[in-house]
């Protein structure tokens, strides 16, 4: 263990899996006491006991983002927990899989949205004012290469994401008076719980090769790369960094 997160507390949604649970490890990794939130409690639970089997410090909240209340308690529970908040990761996030875009329900629509563009609202008006308490603040918002170079099939996903870029570079320039940092990370495909939904079909080596093609570097993201990405733009490494979206995707959208 390091210490370039040493004394921050650091709240990550969506936790329980995927880019959320490599961030939160590779956070506590350095020092951070982890607020864990997901629907999926018992791997939420799971991913909290492993840190603490590490060594590190974290606690578990059951929060649905889209939510209001659920948001407002995770952000009491970081408080009551740990004592505030210094970094927040908005991670959580839904997909829908590969298809024509008017053959999305309007229910599907509206799940999304709430997913994806919503919770961001419901959690920047709950901590904007806890961290101007504390004299700043890191956000992180977990957007996508979909958001600038997308990919057919997942328009109304792909807005999601342009929203998250867009509500990134907005809300840094609003709050940097407040030393509130705003960063996003675009992360492309990945080895995750998702990767079928996003290519539509079947993850094999050969249904993958056509999304592999498209990627410089020649594989997808994995959490840990995302992770390292999180800790570099949490950190006091990037404290001149805000409004940053930085893609974490081996050359796709150069």
């Amino acid at each position: 263990m390091t210490d370039r997160l040493a004394n921050k507390v650091a709240l990550i949604t969506g936790a329980a899996s995927g880019f959320g649970e490599g961030i939160a490890r590779r956070f506590a990794e350095e020092g951070a006491k982890i607020v864990v939130t997901d629907i999926n409690d018992q791997a939420g639970r799971k991913v909290v006991s492993e840190i603490e089997a590490d060594g590190g410090t974290a606690s578990y909240c059951h929060a649905d983002v889209a939510t209001a209340s659920d948001v407002k308690n995770m952000f009491a529970h970081a408080d009551s927990t740990f004592g505030g908040l210094d970094i927040l990761v908005n991670n959580a996030g839904w997909a829908y899989s590969n298809r024509p875009s008017t053959d999305l329900s309007e229910a599907d629509f509206d799940r999304l949205m709430a997913t994806n563009v919503k919770s961001v609202y419901l959690a920047t008006c709950e901590v904007v004012p806890i961290f101007r308490s504390r004299g700043g603040g890191v956000m992180i918002n977990m957007a996508s290469t979909a958001a600038v170079r997308p990919r057919p099939n997942l328009t109304w996903y792909n807005a999601t994401k342009g929203a998250l870029v867009t509500i990134t570079k907005s809300l840094a320039l609003e709050l940097a008076s407040d030393q509130i940092r705003v960063c996003a990370i675009n992360p492309v495909i990945g080895e995750t719980g998702l990767t079928s939904t996003f290519m539509g079909m079947p993850d094999t080596p050969e249904n993958r090769a056509p999304f592999l093609a498209s990627i410089p570097l020649g594989r997808f993201s994995t959490p840990l790369d995302i992770a390292n990405a999180a800790l570099f733009l949490a950190s006091e490494e990037a404290a001149f960094l805000t409004g940053v979206c930085l893609d974490v995707d081996g050359g796709r959208s150069v």
